[in-house]
């Protein structure tokens, strides 16, 4: 079990020590080629979500058994949908497609009972504003990712810049990509929402609250993960919400993509696709390479929005 803990640790910290240190750079007031280069990788970002997306979808349908396509595509259309129209809401709609299928099998087994966690305490500190929101923001992040953390951007995007209001659509963009470029998981990027928010010790608060149910559920049941794939239930939920979550991280491209507001990013968006979806370059060279294009057309006099 401690072996656990230090290699989670030795896997995020580098990456949030970067990805703050580079939150630094780029929020407040950058320098013009700092700005362009955050517009420029933040351009790429929908593409990225697309590409992990479609690479989880092939694996995923070839293992799903042929009663189950059907509605396998269903759920993965729910789940694109309400990512691209209703992010708010998406994790109601992978909750529900995992219930469906669960219900949709009901006859041919029991359900057993799932235990659910209840942060009430974190919801109540939510209404307060400030670090309280900060820390819900998180926990939502990290306990709900399911699938791949570009499942919950739409859900983030909607929280950190139009509801709280800590951020601009550029600056999530800018959030997204360096969650991208820097070592360790695109969760990463709830800790730039919480810089936003907070400086430095918003977050570090929002990275400890998002990581912590993942190593809760490490450390609590590990030992329990074999028998819990093995439950008839547990595993109609699955196959109902993975679905769902994949079409959601495809479907996260369209807040993303709108949140563009200049015309030279929609080209470099066309690019990252060309660059990632036909050519199949790698996700990290394909993010420098449009923040490098970032840099140039805004030094070339191309406008760049906050």
């Amino acid at each position: 079990m401690p072996g656990a803990l230090v290699g989670g640790a030795c896997f995020i910290l580098p990456g949030l020590i970067v990805i703050l240190a580079l939150a630094a750079l780029f929020l407040g007031s950058p320098p013009l080629w700092v700005r362009g280069a955050g517009a420029g990788a933040g351009a790429a970002v929908a593409a990225v979500a697309v590409q992990a997306g479609l690479g989880l979808l092939g694996p995923a349908w070839r293992r799903a058994q042929r009663s189950v396509r059907p509605r396998f595509l269903a759920y993965a259309a729910a789940g694109g949908v309400a990512a691209a129209l209703v992010g708010s809401w998406l994790v109601l709609v992978l909750l529900g497609c995992g219930a469906v299928e669960v219900v949709w099998r009901y006859a041919a087994g029991r359900i057993a009972a799932v235990g659910a966690l209840h942060p009430g305490v974190l919801l109540a500190a939510a209404a307060t504003g400030g670090l309280g929101a900060v820390a819900w923001v998180a926990f939502k992040v990290g306990a709900l990712s399911y699938g791949g953390g570009f499942v919950i951007v739409p859900l983030m995007q909607q929280d950190a810049v139009h509801h709280y209001h800590w951020m601009t659509n550029g600056e999530f963009l800018n959030a997204v990509a360096l969650g991208q470029v820097t070592p360790g998981p695109v969760v990463h990027t709830v800790a730039v929402v919480g810089y936003a928010a907070g400086g430095l010790g918003g977050g570090m608060l929002a990275a400890l609250v998002a990581f912590a149910p993942s190593f809760g559920f490490v450390l609590v049941g590990a030992e329990r993960f074999d028998r819990l794939l093995g439950n008839r239930a547990v595993r109609s939920f699955l196959d109902g919400a993975g679905p769902a979550a994949i079409g959601a991280i495809v479907g996260s491209a369209v807040p993303l993509g709108l949140a563009l507001h200049e015309t030279w990013q929609v080209v470099v968006l066309a690019g990252a696709a060309v660059s990632l979806l036909a050519l199949r370059r790698g996700v990290v060279s394909t993010l420098v390479v449009a923040g490098a294009i970032g840099v140039v057309a805004v030094l070339l006099g191309a406008p760049v929005s906050r």
